[in-house]
């Protein structure tokens, strides 16, 4: 033993290959050591346990494995701890171990053997569920409890022996943290990932009862080999990548899912757009995991087992940092240690009476190894005192309830690229929260996931939430055709960058698509290309960029496509995003000439006329009544005729300075005031409507009009409105195409005289794009033609529905 504390600088003059392996195997002796220090002590004590009766319990365990170092090391420091802390107890556990050798059937024999050949009491473990199953029927047998502290699988509980107990949590447990994520995040369709074996096996049926209850699907199940080669790990992933499913749940061991994860990076699985929920099998031997596996599995949420905060673990976790420096505590050792108190416990408290083994009466017929252990006389007695202890352990309240402990809380962690960080626990009652001490009443029910657990870092270092589904394109994008115009650019415009040479997509259709796509409860990939020429031209109209999704250059068309009977006969729509139709717009002329005299024209001449007439009837009847005692209307004869027309004209503004004696004259001028306020406020009012308002007619009324007289009209190039113009009767001598706006305005304006049109057929987005910019001169007058309105084309609608409508029924 001394060579193993000799300095280990020599081997530095090795190779590093060299090196490490004789590092690993000074480690592993170390162990063996430390293990041999511990059973020395045990014997030691035995001799010095004089009047103490000592009680044999096993340990079935697969001695190799470091897992089974740890463990083996916290049961005797149970042992240690909790007799220095009783010394007064009459009874001392002695631990016999039997190595499993990592195979079911020798975790059987080696149980076999501890009953038979020590007769003991109890057996801790083993390891794995596959080995307890086996080693629950010889523990009925046999009468002699086994109580596991590792054994995980819900289907070792369906076998109902009183005799197994498990001193862990079931991985069934676990199921409802893993819906309350799935829920959260709104996927609909889960592909869980397990080993073929009763450990992977187990957790399927709770599973598959719990999603059901949230209506997720599970489309397909990847089932791993316990011992699966690198190459059947890569075959299963491809299926996998080939699937629209993108959230995954891994159920297996630390060693499998590390091969695993290596293997799902290089081939691409572990990009944005991925999902990996890990359950506790995985995480809480997260510090097993090298490196590579570790950064393989960055961005993948995980379920830990939640160990309380105590004053007392953390003393152990100290202690045990000192006297094992290079050896990572895990959750298990953590079981083993209270499991061990607990069976110390039960064992005192059961007393000493009748701890033997009854043998088989009848010895003339064989009978066979497992008949011939006979029954244990204390197993009953201590099964019942096991299942009434109750304390507080290093890995919380231990107590069994129907044979199990009882978690009521998990810890969600996010692995990232140092190892795994907490985001967040699931509490019983309470759901998802971020602190142990968030109540749900909390919690908004109008909440997002970031009320329910801290940032998340995802799969490529994702930051967005995955949507879990997309369409298998086998790494290629959906070719999306897009129409290149030349004007109305505001609902699809093309560009070329001049930097980057890259085609830039822009317009409202456009954005309408992206928003409909990140509605999608799942990602799709697509590329947009521009229908157009080599020379930066479209390559042809509406109907043949519609023809080239049913040739199969293109997966869909996103545009401003408008939905018609001939296109759909083809091709596929969907419903239409935007009301359309085609309708005629002329110029409107204004019937008022607008110069000088424009002020003369609110009142007819006629009134005109009428009006200076009663001003000058009015002014001479006031004098006749007042120039003979009135001295402003007396005097020479010039003076009275410019006085008569002064007060007639000053009553227009309701202030003449001559003042009116005479009863007649003033009841003449009252009236005449009241008719002289109506006819200033009716020309102010017409002077003013004049203004600032045209009484706009258009010059043509109807596509029936523009016919009959020959007219030119006016179309939208590449559109389909040519070819219901030349249904309606139109020559083709009388059609005159336009791209943009401005030359519509431009035809319109010119008039038929001059080379233009007498009418222009758009489209009525189009239209009130048109409007909005010429809203002073033109009008739409009729609406012609009626369309369903615009859609995006695609030739998988059918086909994504009749898939939608068959997985409906099944």
């Amino acid at each position: 033993m001394c060579a193993l504390f000799k300095p280990i600088s020599i081997i530095y003059h090795l190779s590093p290959k060299r090196r490490k392996k004789n590092l690993q195997m000074r480690t592993e002796k170390l162990f063996f050591c430390i293990l041999l220090v511990f059973f020395f002590c045990l014997e030691f004590n035995r001799g010095q346990n004089n009047g103490k009766t000592l009680v044999d319990v096993g340990v079935v365990t697969d001695v190799d494995t470091s897992h089974s170092k740890v463990v083996m090391l916290c049961i005797n420091m149970s042992i240690s701890d909790f007799y220095s802390s009783n010394p007064q107890f009459e009874t001392r556990l002695v631990v016999n171990v039997g190595d499993s050798k990592s195979d079911v059937v020798g975790a059987a024999i080696a149980a076999l053997d501890l009953i038979k050949n020590k007769q003991v009491k109890a057996i801790l473990g083993p390891w794995t569920s596959m080995q307890a199953h086996f080693l629950i029927e010889i523990g009925q047998k046999s009468r002699v409890p086994i109580v596991s502290y590792s054994a995980t699988s819900p289907i070792l509980t369906s076998l109902r022996s009183p005799y197994f107990l498990r001193a862990t949590y079931e991985d069934s447990f676990q199921v409802q943290p893993i819906k309350a994520i799935i829920k959260l995040f709104g996927w609909r369709e889960v592909v869980p990932v397990y080993i073929d074996n009763t450990f992977g096996e187990g957790i399927m049926p709770r599973l598959t009862d719990a999603l059901q209850d949230i209506n997720v699907r599970i489309p397909y199940r990847s089932v791993i080999a316990i011992n699966a080669t690198d190459h059947e790990i890569s075959v299963e992933l491809l299926k996998m990548m080939n699937m629209p499913t993108r959230v995954f749940l891994v159920h297996m061991y630390y060693d499998l899912a590390s091969r695993f994860f290596i293997k799902a990076k290089e081939l691409g699985l572990m990009e944005p757009g991925y999902v990996w929920i890990l359950t506790n099998g995985v995480i809480d031997d997260l510090s097993l995991i090298n490196e590579t596996a570790v950064e393989a599995m960055e961005g993948v949420l995980g379920i830990k087992t939640y160990i309380p905060k105590s004053p007392d673990l953390e003393k152990f976790r100290s202690r045990w940092r000192s006297l094992f420096p290079r050896v990572e505590l895990s959750v298990y050792g953590l079981w083993a240690y209270d499991a061990t108190t607990a069976l110390a416990v039960a064992i005192e408290e059961a007393g000493t009476n009748n701890m033997t083994f009854s043998k088989v009466v009848d010895t003339g017929r064989n009978v066979s190894e497992l008949e011939a252990l006979g029954l244990s006389q204390f197993g009953p007695k201590l099964l019942q005192t096991l299942l009434t202890v109750q304390f507080r352990g290093l890995a919380g309240e231990f107590r069994f309830f129907r044979g199990q402990l009882q978690p009521s809380v998990f810890e969600i962690v996010n692995i990232i690229n140092t190892g795994e960080k907490s985001i967040g626990f699931w509490k019983e009652g309470n759901g998802l929260v971020k602190k142990l001490d968030q109540q749900a009443s909390s919690i908004s029910a109008l909440s997002t996931w970031k009320d329910h657990l801290k940032h998340i870092v995802w799969p490529g270092e994702a930051d967005s939430v995955p949507k879990g589904w997309q369409i298998p394109t086998k790494g290629k994008k959906l070719r999306i055709g897009v129409p290149k115009r030349t004007g109305y650019t505001d609902l699809v415009k093309v560009t070329r960058d001049p930097i980057t040479n890259s085609t830039v997509v822009t317009g409202f259709c456009i954005d309408f698509f992206e928003a409909v796509i990140r509605e999608l409860p799942y990602d799709v990939s697509y590329e947009f290309i521009p229908f157009e020429k080599p020379d930066g031209k479209t390559a042809g109209n509406y109907n043949d960029l519609v023809y080239q999704v049913y040739l199969g250059r293109y997966d869909a068309v996103v545009g401003d496509t408008t939905i018609l009977v001939n296109r759909s006969s083809y091709v596929d729509f969907t419903f239409p995003f935007i009301k359309s139709g085609v309708g005629l717009i002329v110029e409107m002329t204004d019937p008022v000439k607008r110069d000088y005299i424009l002020f003369m024209k609110p009142l007819s001449w006629k009134l005109w006329l009428t009006s200076f007439i009663s001003f000058f009837l009015v002014g001479c009847t006031v004098w006749v009544l007042e120039y003979k005692r009135n001295p402003d209307f007396s005097g020479p004869p010039r003076f009275q005729a410019s006085t008569i027309c002064w007060f007639a004209f000053s009553t227009m503004v309701f202030a003449p300075r001559e003042r009116v004696f005479s009863f007649w004259a003033r009841a003449l001028v009252i009236a005449w005031y009241f008719l002289v306020l109506v006819l200033t406020q009716s020309y102010t009012a017409s002077l003013a409507s004049l203004l600032t308002s045209q009484k706009l007619n258009p010059t043509i009324t109807s596509m029936s009009s523009l016919l009959e007289k020959g007219e030119t009209v006016g179309y939208q190039r590449t559109s389909f409105i040519l070819g219901k113009l030349k249904e309606r009767g139109f020559p083709q001598s009388s059609l005159v195409p336009f791209d943009t706006a401005e030359e519509c305005d431009e035809l319109l304006s010119k008039g038929p005289k001059k080379g233009g049109v007498s009418g222009a057929f758009l489209e009525i987005p189009y239209l009130r794009l048109f409007l909005g910019q010429f809203c002073n001169t033109y009008k739409m007058v009729e609406e012609p033609f009626n369309v369903d309105g615009f859609g995006f084309v695609s030739s998988y609608i059918k086909t994504y529905v009749k898939i939608a409508l068959n997985g409906e029924r099944s």
